[in-house]
C-alpha cells in the first residue's frame, strides 16, 4: 500500500473543511503545529473544569467554578467610564453578582433580561464581602442546558485561539475519526484492559476529573502506545532493511585477540568481555551487525572496539574506525596504535590534512589490503577513498548521527557490518526512542585502576584559595584544566571569558605555565596547544568546551569549571571524565556564582554526589524532557504529542519488542493485523516507514 488508506483522507483534509474553522483560525492553529483534522485528533486536553450543576454558591469553598440556576433581577449599569456594568441574580438559596468589564447594556439586556431564568457558568469569587461572578463562560436558558458539559475538557491554545473554538474544532475532528482495524496485539490489548482506538479518542478528549487526564489512564496509555508502536515500526523496518542487505559471515581465529590481551596490564571488565562477545556473535551471523556500543566515561569502549576490529582482520577482511574531529581521530588513532602493535596489525590515519601523494599513498595502501585498519573523520567516506574487503565500520559519537545517516554509513562497504559507540549515557527509554533500530551492548563497569573522582562544590567568593591549590599542584607535577564558559567577555552576560582566565592565571602561575584552546583558534593553533599540554609543557589549560569530547592527557589530575552553574548536567559529566585517566588521585572543583536557582542546585550536587554517568542522564531526562537531551532537531527524536518518554519508559520497549515480532512473523506486513499496522504508520505519518516498505 504506498497511497493513503481511503478511511483516512477525512482526517488528511484541510483545517478549513472542519464546521466552524475558518481561514484565520486554521492559519492560528497551523502556528501551532497542527496542520490537519488529524492533528488535533493528538492535540489532548491538558486539565478539566468541573462544571456539574448545583442547587446554589452557598456553602462552596470560594474562588471555584460553580454553575447554578439563577433568576435574574435588576441590571446596574457603571458610573464612570472604566466601571464595571453589575447584574443581580439570585439562586436557591442566596444572591450574588454577574460582573461585565466594558459590558454592552443593549446585549446584556438581551442575555439577561429581568425576571428570566438563566443557568451561569463560571468563577465565583468574593469581593468586598460580595459573592460575584466575573464574566460568566456560559449563560444558557435551561432547556440549553445539555450545551454545558459536566465535564469541559482544556486544551492547549495558541494565539488568540479560545477554549471554545478548540474544542469545536477537536469536536468537528473527532466526528470524523473512522473506525480503524487493531494494529496492537490482541492478547496486550486485553492485558493492559486497553480500549480500541477510537473509544480511546472520544475518551481521552471527555476526561471526568483529574484521574482521566493521567499518563496511566487506559485511553491516554493506549494512544500514547500507537505513537510508540508506529515510531519503533519505522525503526525495525529500517533494521530489518540493514539486515536484508545481506551481511558477511565473519570468523574471527582469536589469534590477534589474544596478542592484544596478553600486552594489557590489566583483565578486561566482565562487560567489556560480555560485548566483544556479542559483537563476535553478530559479525559470525550472514545477517549485517547494527549495533550499539553505549559505554560511559572511562567505561573502555576503544579496547572492545580494537578487539571488533582484529575480528575483521583475522577473517582476513578490513576495518574502519571514523571520528567526528580531526583531533579525536588522532586520538583514536594514538589510542590504538599500542594495541595495533602488539597484534601486528597494519593501520593508518587519514584526515582532511592528509593531501597529494601522502594522501593517495595510503589510499593505494587501502584499496590494495596492505592497510588492516582505518582510522579517520568522516573524510573516509569520500567517493574516492576504496576498500580491498570492509568487514567493520565503526563510528563515534553516535548522537551526530540520525536512523538516515546511518543508512547510507551501511552503503560503504557494500555488506559491512556496523558499531556505533557514544560515550553519551542515555536512559533506557531514550535509548530505545533513538537507537531502536539497532541491537544495544552496554559497557556498565568501570576499568580496573580508575581512580573515583572527588568533586567539590565551591562558590566564586572562594576563588583565590582555588588558585592557592592549583598553585601548590603544579609544584607538585600534576596538571590542570580550567574550563571557561564563554570565549569573550560579553557586556550581557557575566561571564569570565576564557582570554581573560589565561591571563589572570598565566600573572599568577608565571609565564609558560598556562596554555590556552578555544573554539575561535585557528584549529593548528588548537592541536599546537593540545600537543603542549599532553607532553607536560604546560601545566594548565584553559580552555572552552572543545575539550568536552575525548582529549586523553593521563597526568591531568584536576579539573576546575568555573560558573559550573550554567553547564548542562551531561556536559559537566563529559568535562569531569577527562581526569581521573590515570594513576594519580583527581578531584574536580564546581565553581559556581551565589545564590543558585533551585535547578542549578540540583544539577551541581547530582554531579557532586555521584559518578555514574547512566543515574546523571536519568536526572538530566527528569529535568530537561526528551527533546532537550539529544537536541531533538538532529537526534532524529520523534516529537510525540501523546508519549511521554520520561514516564512511560516500560512501553517503550513493549513497543520495540512487539514491532520487532510483527515484522519478524509478517516482514511485508500483508496479514490483516499488518495491514492495520501501516495504517497505523500512514496515521502517524511515518513516511520514511512508508518508503522502506515500498522500497524493501
Amino acid at each position: 500500500m504506498s497511497t493513503r488508506p481511503e478511511p483516512l483522507f477525512p482526517l488528511f483534509a484541510g483545517l478549513e473543511t472542519l464546521p466552524g474553522v475558518g481561514a484565520k483560525t486554521a492559519q492560528t492553529l497551523e502556528k501551532g503545529g497542527i496542520e490537519r483534522p488529524r492533528d488535533l485528533l493528538f492535540t489532548l486536553p491538558h486539565s478539566v473544569v468541573d462544571r456539574r450543576r448545583r442547587a446554589s454558591i452557598r456553602g462552596a469553598d470560594l474562588p471555584c467554578v460553580a454553575t447554578v440556576e439563577v433568576t435574574v433581577g435588576a441590571h446596574r449599569a457603571p458610573r464612570t467610564k472604566t466601571g464595571a456594568y453589575r447584574v443581580e441574580v439570585e439562586d436557591a438559596e442566596t444572591a450574588f453578582q454577574l460582573v461585565f468589564f466594558r459590558g454592552r447594556a443593549d446585549y446584556l439586556q438581551r442575555v439577561l433580561p429581568p425576571g428570566a431564568r438563566r443557568l451561569v457558568s463560571g468563577r465565583v469569587e468574593l469581593y468586598d464581602g460580595m459573592a460575584q461572578m466575573v464574566h460568566p463562560d456560559h449563560i444558557v436558558t435551561p432547556e440549553e442546558a445539555d450545551e454545558i458539559p459536566a465535564f469541559e475538557p482544556v486544551y492547549p491554545l495558541t494565539g488568540s485561539l479560545t477554549q471554545k473554538v478548540m474544542a469545536k474544532a477537536a469536536q468537528a475532528a473527532l466526528d470524523r475519526a473512522p473506525e480503524l482495524p487493531e494494529w496492537i496485539d490482541p492478547v496486550q490489548k486485553a492485558q493492559e484492559g486497553w480500549p480500541d482506538w477510537h473509544a480511546a479518542l472520544q475518551a481521552a478528549h471527555a476526561p471526568e476529573g483529574a484521574g482521566d487526564l493521567a499518563a496511566t489512564h487506559p485511553a491516554r496509555a493506549r494512544l500514547a502506545y500507537d505513537e510508540m508502536m508506529a515510531h519503533q515500526l519505522t525503526l525495525a523496518l529500517a533494521r530489518a532493511r540493514v539486515r536484508r542487505g545481506r551481511g558477511r559471515e565473519t570468523h574471527g581465529t582469536g589469534a590477534l585477540q589474544r596478542k592484544v590481551l596478553e600486552s594489557l596490564a590489566f583483565r578486561p571488565t566482565g562487560a567489556q568481555t560480555r560485548a566483544v562477545t556479542e559483537i563476535a556473535d553478530d559479525m559470525r551471523s550472514s545477517l549485517r551487525m547494527n549495533r550499539l556500543l553505549q559505554g560511559d566515561v572511562g567505561a573502555g569502549k576503544t579496547l572492545v572496539a580494537f578487539l571488533a576490529l582484529t575480528i575483521a582482520v583475522e577473517a582476513g577482511g578490513q576495518g574502519v574506525m571514523m571520528a567526528p574531529t580531526e583531533i579525536l581521530a588522532r586520538q583514536h588513532y594514538e589510542a590504538l596504535l599500542p594495541l595495533a602493535e602488539a597484534a601486528g596489525v597494519r593501520m593508518a590515519l587519514l584526515t582532511g590534512r592528509d593531501k597529494g601523494t601522502g594522501r593517495a599513498a595510503k589510499l593505494a595502501a587501502l584499496a590494495e589490503g596492505e592497510t588492516q585498519v582505518l582510522v579517520g573523520t568522516h573524510a573516509v567516506f569520500q567517493r574516492d577513498v576504496a576498500f580491498h574487503d570492509l568487514r567493520l565500520a565503526i563510528v563515534d559519537e553516535q548522537h551526530r548521527f540520525g536512523v538516515r545517516q546511518r543508512l547510507e554509513l551501511g552503503q560503504k562497504g557494500a555488506r559491512a557490518d556496523m558499531l556505533v559507540m557514544t560515550a553519551t549515557p542515555i536512559p533506557r527509554s531514550l535509548a530505545l526512542a533513538h537507537y531502536g533500530d539497532m541491537d544495544v551492548s552496554v559497557l556498565d563497569e568501570k576499568p580496573p585502576g580508575r581512580q573515583p573522582i572527588r568533586t567539590a562544590m565551591v562558590s566564586t567568593e572562594r576563588l583565590a584559595e582555588v588558585v592557592d591549590h592549583l598553585r601548590g599542584a603544579v609544584a607538585q607535577g600534576r596538571q590542570a584544566y580550567w574550563v571557561c564558559p564563554l570565549v569573550d567577555e560579553s557586556e550581557a552576560v557575566d561571564l569570565t571569558a576564557a582570554e581573560a582566565r589565561f591571563k589572570r592565571l598565566r600573572a599568577s602561575l608565571g609565564d609558560g605555565v598556562v596554555g590556552l584552546v578555544h573554539g575561535q583558534m585557528p584549529p593548528e593553533e588548537k592541536d599546537a596547544a593540545m600537543a603542549r599540554f599532553q607532553r607536560g609543557e604546560t601545566s594548565v589549560l584553559v580552555a572552552t568546551t572543545v575539550i568536552e569530547v575525548g582529549v586523553d592527557v593521563p597526568n591531568a589530575t584536576i579539573m576546575v569549571i568555573e560558573r559550573a552553574e550554567i553547564f548542562g548536567l551531561a556536559q559537566l559529566h563529559q568535562l569531569r571524565g577527562r581526569v581521573g585517566r590515570g594513576r594519580g588521585a583527581s578531584t574536580c572543583t564546581l565553581l559556581y556564582q551565589p545564590p543558585l536557582s533551585e535547578s542549578a542546585m540540583r544539577r551541581l550536587t547530582t554531579i557532586r554526589d555521584t559518578e555514574d554517568g547512566f543515574r546523571i542522564a536519568e536526572v538530566d531526562l527528569e529535568m530537561r524532557g526528551a527533546g532537550d537531551l539529544i537536541g531533538t532537531a538532529q537526534s532524529g527524536l520523534p516529537r510525540f504529542r501523546i508519549a511521554d518518554l520520561e514516564r512511560q519508559a516500560g512501553l517503550m520497549a513493549t513497543a520495540q519488542s512487539d514491532a520487532r515480532r510483527l515484522l519478524a512473523d509478517d516482514p511485508d506486513l500483508r496479514t490483516p493485523r499488518g495491514e492495520a499496522a501501516r495504517t497505523l504508520l500512514w496515521l502517524m505519518r511515518q513516511d520514511e516507514a512508508i518508503r522502506l516498505l515500498s522500497v524493501g
